[in-house]
Formats: C-alpha cells, structure tokens, sequence
C-alpha cells in the first residue's frame, strides 16, 4: 500500500490536482486516471468483480437499502481482519476477494461483492482510492440519490463522501468498466 500512496501522491502533483471533499454531496470526475496496478492485475482474474456495468448510476436510498448498506458494512468489518498484505502475501499490494484477512481493498470488494448479492447494480458500488496522512486507502462509495455514501473498513459509520477524513483521487467509471476517473472539486 505504500508504493501504492506512492503512485498516488506522483499523480496527483504531476496532475496539478488537489481534490478534497469540498464539492456537492456526489462526486464530481474530471476525466480519465490510472488504475492502481493491483487492481488491473485483481480485475484480468476477477472481471466480474470490477464491473461497473448497468444503467443505474443512482440508486433511491430507501430504508431498506440503508439498511443493506449497514448490514454488510458491519458485517464484513467484524468477520474480515484487517492485515496488510505484505503480512498475508508477502507482496506490497495484492487485490484479492478476501476470506478471513484482507486490506482496505480487498475489504471494500467484499462488500461490494456483497452488495452486488443483494441486488444493487455494480454501476453504483465503485471502488475509489484516496490518501489519509500520505497513506493510500481504498474505501467502497456507493452513489445514492442522497449522495455518495462511503462504506470503510476503519468506521462502523456510512458517511456521505464529504464527511471523510480523506483526500480522494480516483474511483471507478461508471461508464466505462476496467477505466478509472479522477475525482474533482
């Protein structure tokens, strides 16, 4: 994970950007941005667990869908230990469908593995990656029509994506499956 901040922080300065979650209660993406390398390596393995395809990109945020949403957020935060992967796999970042230990990212695709078993469509549940204290961080945002909610193995808690610590960079398109966005202010 910590090549990954890495890259991440190389991208952002040779970008010019610096997004933060200043901006309305959905994210905003201002063109095309590099994967995280794990992620192109999980995804040719695993396509089926990076899609982002469908026509809805909002979900209607019922009660019960909030209720999915903390459902799976807990449970897969309580049954997943969270262990870096160089500790697991002997390998700085390994993106995998974890089972009983996983990082940030593999956590947030179990939950959008989990999701997707409950019938929300892949083209709401996103992976996106972000920096906290120059650290890389992987976290599921999950576009509502109350905004975009953030599921995060660090916090019981879904909060809309402003209500963050972090300093968001890219997520998956919505559009596009295997392409990833930058996130904009």
């Amino acid at each position: 994970m910590q090549k990954f901040a890495a890259l991440v922080a190389i991208a952002l300065l040779s970008a010019g950007c610096s997004q933060s979650a200043t901006s309305g209660s959905s994210m905003s993406t201002v063109g095309y941005a590099f994967a995280p390398p794990a992620a192109n390596t999980f995804c040719a393995r695993q396509p089926g667990l990076c899609s982002t395809a469908g026509k809805t990109k909002v979900m209607a945020l019922t009660e019960a869908r909030m209720r999915d949403l903390k459902r799976v957020n807990a449970s897969v935060n309580q049954r997943i230990q969270q262990r870096e992967d160089i500790a697991t796999t002997g390998r700085d970042d390994d993106w995998r469908l974890p089972t009983s230990v996983g990082d940030c990212e593999d956590i947030a695709i179990l939950k959008k593995n989990e999701l997707r078993k409950l019938g929300w469509p892949a083209s709401t549940l996103l992976l996106t990656v972000a920096t906290y204290g120059g650290t890389g961080h992987t976290v599921l945002t999950v576009r509502t029509d109350s905004g975009d909610l953030i599921l995060d193995n660090r916090t019981g808690a879904i909060r809309n994506w402003k209500s963050t610590p972090y300093r968001y960079f890219a997520r998956q398109s919505q559009s596009e499956s295997g392409r990833w966005t930058r996130i904009g202010a």
